[in-house]
């Protein structure tokens, strides 16, 4: 999976073909873009520049972030800002995030934040608020959470699975190798993977753990198996793997572009290793039909009885 030396094109310009995204379309995804206008609110998909929101809109299934723009670490693949939010808290959030999956009528919803190790919890207590004010609006919504490691916390991840979402999702983004050079120095490989194993040891009904990992940061296809295999060994139910993209020449370079066929050799192996659900392809991001996934896990449990 690693780049051939002599290969010294420009990987943030020069995309292959299967990376060519079509622009949003259809009657669904206009008029929630209209309807969310009117009343100013935004998702992360848009913000984003999400290549798949079209597709997960139509589903019904949309990304909220929440806890503000400002995150307290500072991970060299990502576009969000760092800085310190001094303790600041949006108290309209969460009503404004419930207002926003009603308006869109959303059957699955995943709320995701930026870390805030400003605050004593993390921000568990406020993302406890959001997901509170939702299940009153749309009591039918399932719910997704993606956030940090709240410093494995057991009082911060308990405060969020008393609101009990259905999935608890935690990114280890990378290979332990390259954790380092690509994660803040606080977001630990081995933290992650216990962060995700504790959330199940603390939860008193059933909840799925999900991760994701990003490709093309200079991983061998061994090292992200074995990635899959800790993952499984800490219980974790969902897998999503997609291309690494490069937010500007800042950032982490791109070291190789994976073609989709590895994606799919990688979704056959999750699933033999036993992932309940498995989104594995170029364009995937950690979000990616999070709806279905749920719905296929739903399955496979039912199947086995």
């Amino acid at each position: 999976m690693t780049q051939k030396p002599e290969a010294k094109k420009d990987l943030h310009v020069n995309k292959p073909k299967w990376l060519k995204t079509k622009i949003p379309t259809g009657s669904t995804y206009f008029d929630i873009k209209r309807d969310l206008r009117k009343k100013q609110l935004y998702t992360v998909c848009e913000e984003a520049k999400c290549p798949n929101i079209s597709e997960c809109w139509a589903t019904n299934t949309a990304t909220f972030m929440i806890l503000g723009d400002t995150c307290t670490r500072a991970c060299r693949f990502c576009n969000v800002k760092t800085g310190n939010p001094q303790g600041w808290l949006d108290d309209n959030e969460p009503k404004k995030t419930a207002e926003s999956v009603k308006l869109m009528k959303l059957r699955y919803a995943v709320l995701t934040m930026v870390d805030r190790d400003d605050l004593e919890d993390g921000g568990a207590a406020h993302v406890a608020r959001v997901f509170d004010e939702i299940r009153k609006t749309s009591p039918d919504c399932r719910l997704e959470f993606l956030g940090g490691d709240f410093q494995a916390k057991d009082d911060s991840l308990a405060r969020i699975l008393e609101a009990m979402p259905e999935v608890f999702a935690h990114n280890i983004e990378t290979i332990e190798r390259l954790t380092p050079r690509v994660r803040d120095a606080r977001s630990t490989y081995r933290r992650s993977l216990a962060v995700l194993k504790r959330v199940k040891e603390l939860a008193n009904y059933q909840v799925f753990t999900k991760s994701a990992i990003m490709l093309g940061l200079g991983e061998s296809k061994d090292e992200v198996v074995q990635s899959l295999k800790d993952l499984r060994d800490h219980n974790v139910d969902f897998i999503t793997m997609g291309q690494y993209m490069r937010p500007s020449k800042r950032h982490l370079s791109i070291k190789e572009f994976v073609e989709p066929e590895v994606f799919e050799d990688l979704k056959g192996i999750a699933y033999d290793l036993g992932f309940l659900g498995v989104a594995s392809s170029p364009l995937v991001r950690s979000s990616y039909r999070a709806g279905d996934l749920y719905d296929q896990a739903l399955e496979s449990l039912k199947q086995k009885g």
